[in-house]
């Protein structure tokens, strides 16, 4: 079978995800393609990636149409892996194969930046555009023709995003410009929409779960059965989700359908999660299961969140699914994955919300300015995972040095500053169940 998609990431989601499609669509003889996964950062799962041929296993769980669904899938759609970082030739051979077609990426928000401090010499460059650039100019020089891309980080306009970066870096780099205008003749870059709550390793059953496969798998993957992909164009002819069963909308406009859910479900997550960990808490059903931080999440999503997008019935039905969502049990959603770079994605899915819910009410939002008290709090512990230089500054800045940080934030919120340091004040004092029942009133 041929290798026709390029993935850069590794992780559980986009395992969960197109990897499961792709496998779907060639389970089906709908599509005839593998993919070839590169590692985006120095360290990840190639090497285990690599020992297993690419095949593992995926458990998809939760309920649907009201049934309990609890499905395994032996995937094969991952011929193998790629390490720009131990063999940077082979990553730039794969712009050579004429049969590649399809991009796809999720490198978190923080992802798609433009450093401007690389060169076109690095092997690999630091960022994933930088790398990207790279391999479109290898691909140019073939006489090739490009790619569709479908970038699936939760930015707004993540193609057209990533593209305005891949041409700076041209630019940086005085590429051609025949390049830059083969870049947009024939490269799609799309912009997408993706919705899948993927739990990732299943640490507390993966002996159980190993038992009954007969077989160890390192790459052992959960997810609930729900998904979503929303994505700009339609490319339905190459790429078949939609006659493979995938819940895929091809749409003109992916806005409508991204703002509610990454407002909704991401900020719903990224509201409580940490201000969930300092309260002692693990995993996402945990906070389902007790009674104040659910109180917590319910004020966040239906008081705050829903009112500034509209507060329409199809709002409301999506903030109930979202919660039946969070209560899957079949989901141990650890609360310190979701806090992965928690500063970006504070800007990217909170931070909006908190903006216009003050522009509409003259006032700020109590549960969401309290999120970001949390965020401090959390990220002055040893459990905060973020680029070294942002964990370096989060713990020793105070919190007005913090809030007027435009890097971070996009723009100077000191106007938060007495509310945040007062909710603060009350986590350090008297401990996050005062502070959350001082939020709650």
């Amino acid at each position: 079978m041929k290798e026709t998609i390029i993935q850069f990431g590794e992780g559980g989601f986009l395992r969960s995800f197109v990897d499961v499609f792709v496998h779907k669509m060639n389970e089906q003889g709908l599509y005839d393609g593998k993919v070839v996964v590169v590692q985006p950062i120095a360290k990840g799962l190639i090497p285990v990636i690599n020992e297993q041929k690419g095949v593992y296993h995926q458990y998809l769980r939760g309920i649907e149409k009201g049934e309990v669904v609890n499905q395994c899938i032996r995937v094969t759609s991952v011929s193998r892996g790629v390490n720009p970082y131990t063999d940077y030739e082979e990553y730039l051979k794969l712009a050579h194969n004429p049969y590649m077609r399809i991009i796809i990426s999720n490198t978190t928000e923080a992802g798609i930046e433009y450093l401007g401090t690389e060169s076109m010499e690095d092997a690999p460059p630091k960022s994933f555009p930088a790398k990207l650039t790279a391999l479109l100019y290898e691909r140019f020089k073939q006489g090739l023709s490009g790619f569709i891309i479908l970038s699936c980080e939760l930015i707004d306009n993540n193609g057209k995003e990533l593209l305005e970066c891949v041409k700076k870096y041209a630019g940086l780099w005085q590429l051609p410009e025949e390049f830059v205008q083969w870049l947009e003749r024939e490269n799609y870059f799309c912009n997408t929409l993706v919705d899948r709550i993927c739990t990732g390793y299943p640490k507390d059953e993966a002996k159980e779960l190993m038992e009954k496969l007969g077989k160890q798998d390192a790459l052992l993957n959960t997810a609930e059965i729900f998904h979503l992909w929303v994505i700009e164009g339609d490319f339905e002819k190459e790429f078949p989700l939609k006659a493979a069963g995938v819940n895929v909308i091809w749409t003109k406009d992916v806005k409508p359908y991204k703002k509610r859910k990454v407002r909704i479900l991401n900020g719903a997550h990224t509201s409580m999660v940490l201000a969930a960990r300092l309260y002692g808490l693990s995993t996402v059903k945990e906070c389902l299961d007790d009674a104040l931080v659910n109180r917590f999440l319910h004020k966040t999503v239906f008081e705050e969140i829903i009112p500034t997008l509209g507060g329409t019935d199809e709002d409301l039905r999506f903030g109930k699914a979202v919660l039946e969502r969070f209560a899957n049990p079949f989901v141990k959603h650890q609360l310190l994955s979701i806090a992965l770079n928690s500063v970006s994605k504070f800007k990217a899915r909170v931070l909006p919300t908190i903006l216009e819910y003050y522009e509409i009410n003259k006032r700020l939002p109590a549960c969401m300015t309290f999120s970001m008290a949390a965020l401090i709090a959390f990220y002055r512990t040893d459990e905060a995972n973020d680029s070294e230089d942002i964990m370096a500054f989060m713990k020793e800045a105070d919190v007005g040095e913090i809030l007027s940080k435009e890097q971070y934030w996009g723009r100077d919120l000191t106007f938060m500053q007495p509310e945040v340091e007062r909710y603060l004040t009350v986590m350090q004092k008297r401990g996050m169940r005062s502070a959350l029942e001082e939020v709650l009133g």
